[in-house]
């Protein structure tokens, strides 16, 4: 589960780790009103302006025009206004953008130096992995392709916890002056402590800053709850936006799809999440691009298997759909009964390629033969993704 930029600092404020001061609004009215309070809070003087910055599940806000800059009550207004109710588009949206259904009025901050600090799962140890660089204030993505070296890495053990010549590595690797090391220690363990009781998955300081006047601070975060650990978190699975998820991959998620949209034009229906990755990088290869992935599960029946297809026709960019199954708990005559009974019940008008190996294999092909519908069946995959990716690109 994503949070929001002031969700996010809300909840790091919680750990001890300074953040800019800051008020939300959902309508021009309540930011003209937020940047009077957040004047008074910040006790400035006449002149005061603050940032106003879109609300979304995306990076790359201020270059998308998300970021803006207030200098009254009534520009305030007029900035929120522009922004709310309207979808922003960033290269982490995709073309359709997100809703922008609030924004976050900030002090503007005076800026020496901003660094990179993150706590994620290093996948392969399964450990926390602390991820640390001079270059902030970018895409991390961009520096771990140009400039690899660029990034610091400090994995931790969890039975011992983060250690403090462990910390110590981490601001040498920033090149944090003395004067802040208290700071930063501080900062490190707030992250830290934060990251463990929140079953967070990723919390994510970009920049974090050194300041003119000698702080520290988390100038932007992210922060992403792991949702099965939600269960012991209430009060966090409260500020779940839902106005922010792929409403696609919440109705899957609903029936107990695991589904997550791509940017292609080929459905995939696939049983297993490793078969799925497999199904998808096969289709690249043969020259096409998955609009989705979708593991409908090891258990499914015929009612799932409509379902999912139901999902994936939901999506307007799908030309051709491909359906990878290995039979195992879930029998092939049960996918292509899901199969008839969706082509049928939904009128299904783009081609499909089925590829079944397994369980009752042959009676689901036997099913699937003569039957009039735009189905066709292939014996291995390679085979099945040349197939698709040819009837995608008619």
């Amino acid at each position: 589960m994503k949070l929001h930029e002031f969700q996010a600092k809300r909840l790091l404020a919680r750990y001890g780790i300074p953040v800019p001061r800051g008020v939300t609004a959902s309508t021009p009215a309540q930011a003209r009103a937020a940047y009077a309070a957040l004047k008074r809070l910040c006790r400035a003087s006449k002149t005061f302006a603050c940032n106003v910055k879109a609300q979304i599940h995306a990076g790359g806000r201020g270059k998308a025009g998300g970021v803006l800059v207030a200098s009254s009550a009534a520009q305030a207004g007029a900035q929120a206004s522009t922004l709310l109710g309207k979808p922003l588009v960033t290269h982490q949206t995709g073309p359709e953008g997100l809703p922008v259904r609030r924004v976050l009025l900030d002090e503007r901050i005076g800026v020496t130096r901003e660094l990179y600090l993150a706590l994620t799962v290093e996948r392969y140890t399964a450990r926390p992995l602390i991820l640390a660089s001079r270059q902030g204030g970018v895409d991390i993505e961009a520096v771990a392709a140009k400039t690899p070296q660029a990034i610091a890495r400090e994995p931790v053990d969890p039975c011992v916890g983060l250690a403090a010549f462990q910390i110590r590595r981490v601001q040498e690797a920033l090149a944090i002056p003395e004067p802040l090391g208290p700071a930063f220690h501080a900062t490190l363990k707030g992250v830290y402590t934060c990251w463990t009781s929140c079953d967070a998955s990723l919390i994510e300081i970009n920049p974090l800053v050194e300041t003119g006047d000698g702080r520290l601070l988390a100038l932007d975060a992210k922060v992403v709850l792991d949702d099965n650990g939600l269960f012991r978190h209430p009060e966090l699975a409260a500020w779940r936006d839902r106005g922010q998820e792929h409403p696609i991959e919440f109705r899957a998620g609903r029936i107990g799809i695991s589904y997550v949209g791509l940017d292609g034009n080929i459905g995939c229906l696939v049983n297993g999440a490793g078969l799925a990755m497999a199904t998808n990088d096969i289709i690249k290869l043969a020259g096409g691009s998955p609009a989705n992935f979708l593991d409908v599960g090891g258990g499914a029946n015929v009612e799932q298997v409509t379902k999912a297809f139901a999902i994936i026709l939901a999506d307007r960019r799908v030309r051709a759909i491909l359906v990878n199954i290995f039979g195992g708990i879930m029998r092939c005559d049960w996918v292509a009964q899901g199969l008839l009974n969706a082509t049928q019940s939904l009128r299904v008008q783009a081609p499909i390629v089925v590829r079944l190996a397994g369980t009752n294999v042959e009676e689901g092909r036997r099913l699937l033969t003569g039957t009039g519908l735009p189905i066709t069946t292939a014996d291995d995959l390679a085979d099945a993704a040349r197939r698709v990716v040819g009837l995608a690109t008619r």
